[in-house]
């Protein structure tokens, strides 16, 4: 991938982040808040392409991170300098203690031994929408296939009722859901590569 193609993914992420209600608590408000969400989505592409995580459909309009992961990985330290420029640059000093909080419940719903694939990060541009079209089509094959591939369960959890169910269509279970401190409800999914 060359530093146009990144870029063009990083506007995209920047404008999908804005539609989703985690971003939008997590980014302070006020100031220049579309740097701070450019600053988020770079993070978050720079991150997902670190760890071969990226998938963007063929026409590009459908961006996922999608990692392989444990609970051994979520090591505060490890990821120390990018934490700090978060709280820095996206979300203030005030808010990072809530989203710690926040964040250290979500990751209890997760598996807390072995591997599991993890969807950090699922967007569709607006006019490439709808869980019939060929691009959440495409996104959903690719993740089933790498469920499959590397025999592991796949989480991801969402504050969109819509998107919850988008989800299970397309074969997640619904296994938890939590009444987040926002006042939304947040959904927790699961899928399971078939057995061979």
């Amino acid at each position: 991938m060359n530093e146009e193609e990144k870029q063009d993914i990083i506007e995209k992420v920047t404008v999908l982040l804005k539609e989703i209600p985690s971003s939008l608590d997590v980014v302070q408000k006020g100031g220049n808040r579309d740097k701070r969400f450019r600053y988020l989505a770079r993070h978050m592409v720079e991150k997902g392409i670190e760890k071969d995580a990226l998938i963007v459909s063929e026409n590009g309009k459908g961006i996922a991170i999608l990692f392989k992961t444990s609970k051994k990985d979520n090591n505060i330290w490890k990821d120390l300098w990018a934490q700090l420029g978060l709280v820095l640059n996206v979300t203030g000093i005030k808010n990072a203690y809530q989203i710690i909080k926040t964040q250290k419940y979500i990751e209890k719903q997760r598996p807390q031994e072995g591997e599991y694939l993890y969807c950090w990060f699922w967007g569709i541009l607006k006019d490439s929408r709808g869980a019939d079209t060929q691009v959440g089509k495409e996104m959903k094959d690719e993740f089933y296939r790498r469920a499959k591939e590397y025999n592991l369960p796949l989480y991801a959890e969402t504050r969109m009722r819509k998107n919850s169910l988008v989800y299970q269509k397309f074969g997640f279970e619904l296994f938890h859901e939590w009444a987040h401190p926002s006042g939304d409800t947040m959904y927790f999914l699961r899928y399971d590569p078939p057995k061979e």
